[in-house]
């Protein structure tokens, strides 16, 4: 059985629809252009359009990995999608929809719900499909629709989120690939970032202090396991959630801004797919041997911490 796991190939979908941060005030929102733009780092996000959703997203992404990857579908044994806004209010899942409309064989396929730390739980779950030889070709994806729940009067949670959907396909790996993987939660602070009534209900300060608390130790942690140190590591691809939470990390552990991986200036906060969207982004600069250290964090309280060595 192969030791890990490793990404081959990644893709990516973005909805085509931009709202900018000058729309939020004709709409009569007490912001700004430049407060929106200094407060979190965003400039602007993309939408799905009203017929849109999560499962094109996600659909669009995964075809796009399959292309890469150049694998054919009936290579794919697992199909897992982290998200908070499946298409249908229960079932069936997302991941059911992406197997039937890429064409896969009956394989397992499901949803997870870990918000914004969504795709760190479910490559962690596919890394260990592959270590056990359950899967060979695992497509993990990370897809969000969140400007379907957020409350566009609400100043505190409209201006932070995007749509979007990324995606990997994990393959097995005897010298490299995953290398780490660390799942956490903490139920106490359900409470900070929720969804009541369809919409997002979210405590910011509450939420950037939880973050940094639950973050901090986690990296420290995942390095002192590994016997890596900060100047080890040649890209940081946190969650997109604030450019201030980002800024907050980076700074603690002294990672170089150009080694700090980001796309919150022009997606916002895409939730499951935020750490996806960079990977697919940035995939053509990686280079063999990296190390890459992936981190998420979100609603549940939950967070993850993954270190990988790109192959």
């Amino acid at each position: 059985m192969p030791k890990s796991s490793k990404i081959i190939a990644t893709g990516l979908y973005i909805p085509k629809k931009v709202v900018l941060n000058k729309e939020f005030v004709t709409w009569g929102l007490d912001t700004s252009e430049e407060w929106i733009l200094e407060r979190t780092g965003i400039r602007e996000r993309h939408i799905c359009e009203d017929n849109e959703t999560t499962s094109d997203l996600a659909f669009y992404a995964a075809q796009d990995a399959l292309k890469k990857a150049a694998l054919k579908p009936e290579q794919i044994d697992l199909v897992i999608v982290a998200t908070s806004t499946p298409d249908f209010d229960g079932f069936p899942s997302v991941a059911c929809q992406i197997q039937s409309r890429l064409g896969l064989r009956p394989i397992p396929a499901f949803d997870l719900s870990a918000a914004c730390s969504g795709f760190s739980y479910a490559l962690s779950v596919a890394n260990q499909f592959i270590q056990t030889g359950t899967a060979t070709h695992a497509l993990v994806i990370g897809a969000d629709a969140l400007s379907k729940i957020v409350d566009w009067q609400d100043r505190g949670t409209c201006i932070l989120f995007g749509d979007a959907a990324g995606a990997v396909i994990l393959g097995p790996s005897e010298t490299g690939g995953i290398l780490y993987s660390r799942l956490y939660s903490d139920g106490k602070e359900a409470k900070i970032l929720y969804v009541e009534n369809k919409k997002i209900k979210m405590e910011g300060k509450a939420v950037f202090k939880t973050a940094i608390n639950a973050v901090l130790p986690a990296i420290e942690e995942a390095l002192q396991k590994t016997n890596l140190k900060p100047e080890d590591i040649s890209y940081f691809i946190p969650h997109q959630a604030n450019k201030r939470i980002i800024e907050k990390i980076r700074d603690h552990f002294n990672f170089p801004s150009a080694k700090t991986l980001s796309n919150i200036e022009t997606l916002g906060n895409t939730s499951a797919a935020s750490i996806p969207t960079v990977l697919a982004e940035c995939a053509d600069h990686f280079k063999s041997g990296d190390i890459l250290l992936l981190v998420g964090f979100g609603a549940g309280f939950t967070w993850g911490v993954t270190i990988l060595i790109w192959e």
